[in-house]
């Protein structure tokens, strides 16, 4: 029989905190078992751990359980305090440690959290190193923890913010500037509220901030791009050139133009490919997206002789698709943004700079240059439940058979479990909007009731 993680979802642990498993007894046994795990047959070097974290108030309680957990394995704490996860990825690697770690739930609102794991290459760990660390953490570790001399030391990194401001301005083309662009940038009031508008301020844009003011209850509450009213109302107040939502911590993003219209991650992906494809920069022709994932973004693709490889929803899937395939593009209609030239996870600001750069380059307005294609009609709609899981039961299984007969091959019909929530996501896709109404309509129905 497979074995299944029971805490790791598919982007690390998450839940609400204070609650299992975002409890401090949780993080600390990680902090030890991980700590523990990456040092283990080693050399006897003083071994290190990066720790950040985004804004929620439940970050500081989190972040010392993990700090206490990892010190007494005898690793060593660097703690960046909040920062995007994009950064704790390449900080990791910048500064050799063994492992990177970020405490953050991402878009989910503030009373969740999580904690995202990073190898010493800046990859998030693979499902097996998940179920090795599981496993250690349901056994006695007491008499593997350091000896009183060899318990780790915490230090902080102060210049943090300045190395990954500089990393991803490095990502923009060289000689390139945002000199008489306007540009509204809303960061959720999470990790890159001081670090993301700074770096486009310093490529020569003019900046409006929104969701800059993290008080630890307000991240992604009405704002990020969980939430784009606000970064859509600015951007066609302040007649600005382009508006970017990032989330909570800064490893997905999406676009608002110049008209007010939101650009998602499939017309991101489709841009980015396509310029890059021209300029000789697109590795293999192909890239890397989810089943989520718009039929008219394939369709696109394909036109333009770029092939789309799909993965299972979660970023850390299309990187390791992406690994497979030697791709350097890859992401999730959600807007994470994998382009592995730059970094190793999903990072909105380099994502955001790589469509400026087309902007810049092309002399065109957000509007001519985003809108890479027609979508095909497609709604998604989740239902909260509580114990079984609805989708195993034969009444939901028939109803999306019927469905699929009914969509035939230009559309499709996707349920899930969500990996970070009790929810199941329903998708339905087709070329007549008519038809996804009722199919969904009919899915909702049969799953509401076996619920």
């Amino acid at each position: 029989m497979k074995n299944h993680r029971l805490l790791f979802g598919t982007d690390g642990i998450r839940g609400t905190a204070n609650s299992d498993p975002m409890t401090v007894e949780v993080a600390q046994k990680l902090g030890q078992a991980a700590g523990l795990m990456f040092m283990a047959g080693k050399d006897h070097r003083r071994h290190q751990v990066l720790i950040g974290k985004d804004t929620r108030l439940s970050g500081y309680m989190i972040e010392s359980a993990l700090v206490a957990g990892f010190l007494s394995a005898g690793m060593d704490v660097i703690l960046v305090g909040p920062m995007p996860t994009p950064a704790i990825a390449m900080l990791t690697r910048s500064l050799r440690a063994d492992l990177g770690v970020m405490i953050s739930a991402s878009h989910n609102p503030f009373q969740d959290n999580g904690i995202k794991i990073f190898n010493r290459d800046g990859f998030k760990l693979s499902d097996a190193q998940e179920l090795e660390i599981e496993a250690m953490m349901r056994s006695d570790l007491s008499g593997q923890l350091a000896g009183n001399e060899h318990i780790g030391r915490a230090v902080r990194l102060d210049d943090a913010a300045g190395r990954y401001i500089e990393h991803a301005k490095a990502s923009f083309p060289r000689g390139c500037r945002l000199d008489g662009l306007k540009i509204v940038i809303d960061c959720a009031n999470g990790s890159a509220y001081h670090v993301a508008p700074k770096a486009l301020w310093e490529l020569g844009a003019e900046v409006i901030s929104l969701g800059c003011k993290p008080n630890g209850l307000n991240i992604n509450k009405n704002c990020g791009s969980t939430h784009p009213e606000t970064l859509i109302k600015s951007v066609l107040e302040h007649k600005a050139d382009l508006g970017i939502a990032l989330d909570g911590d800064a490893d997905r993003m999406l676009l608002v133009d110049e008209e007010g219209k939101l650009i998602d991650g499939d017309q991101i992906l489709a841009l980015i490919a396509s310029s890059w494809d021209r300029k000789k920069m697109l590795q293999n022709h192909s890239i890397v997206a989810t089943v989520m994932s718009n039929m008219g973004l394939e369709q696109f693709l394909n036109d333009t002789g770029i092939q789309l490889t799909r993965t299972c929803v979660g970023d850390r899937y299309v990187v390791e698709k992406m690994r497979q395939l030697g791709c350097n593009v890859g992401g999730e209609q959600s807007g994470h943004m994998i382009l592995s030239e730059f970094s190793t996870t999903g990072d909105g600001l380099i994502a955001a700079l790589q469509v400026l750069a087309v902007i810049i380059e092309e002399g065109k307005k957000a509007s001519e240059v985003c809108r890479m294609f027609m979508p095909f009609p497609q709604k998604l709609y989740n239902i909260r439940f509580n114990g079984k899981n609805p989708l195993n039961t034969e009444a939901v299984k028939k109803v999306v058979r019927d469905a699929e007969l009914k969509l035939g091959k230009e559309g499709r019909v996707l349920l899930r479990k969500s990996g970070t929530e009790p929810l199941i996501r329903i998708m339905v896709e087709a070329k007549d909007n008519q038809l996804v109404d009722l199919v969904l309509q009919k899915l909702k129905q049969v799953i509401e009731n076996n619920i």
